[in-house]
């Protein structure tokens, strides 16, 4: 069995910074393609996205309520990551901050199995929060988001 070895290399322009050939694995069970949220009662989904007068600075990658979540690749976990400050928005008010192939990135609404340690390609990560309870009629999703808030859509 022949072994390969890749090697992630980074190149940073002005703020935006590209790890060459870094693509995400899947994130969530039922969606091994990481299908991405399109457009729905609620907005659109992809980068850049209006949200009234803000922008949208993630992906939205679908993923039913409760299922599973998986590293994309291989990762180290630090720590959660609050999503909102209204108490209406407590069901799915979680996130994990993660550290993999050169990127940084947070994942929303998603509640982790653990903060800290790390984690291999593929292995669960946590469950997708109950989207629907807040957002009814919403294409549950987690929200990939880097921690510059830069563009995701490169590594899907």
């Amino acid at each position: 069995m022949e072994v390969k070895q890749c090697v992630c290399v980074c190149v940073c322009v002005a703020v935006l910074c590209v790890c060459d050939g870094v693509k995400f694995g899947q994130l969530c069970s039922g969606n091994s393609a990481n299908s991405r949220r399109t457009s729905d009662g609620w907005g659109d989904g992809h980068y850049g996205a209006r949200r009234g007068t803000r922008e949208h600075k993630g992906l939205d990658i679908v993923c039913s309520d409760g299922s599973t979540v998986y590293a994309p690749f291989n990762v180290t976990l630090n720590g959660g990551v609050i999503v909102y400050t209204d108490a209406k928005k407590a069901a799915i008010n979680n996130g994990i901050n993660l550290r993999g192939e050169g990127l940084c990135f947070k994942l929303f609404y998603v509640q982790p199995d653990r903060l800290s340690g790390s984690v291999m390609k593929g292995e669960r990560i946590g469950v997708m929060m109950p989207m629907q309870t807040v957002y009814r009629g919403i294409t549950s999703h987690v929200h990939v988001q880097m921690c510059d808030k830069s563009d995701p859509t490169p590594y899907f």
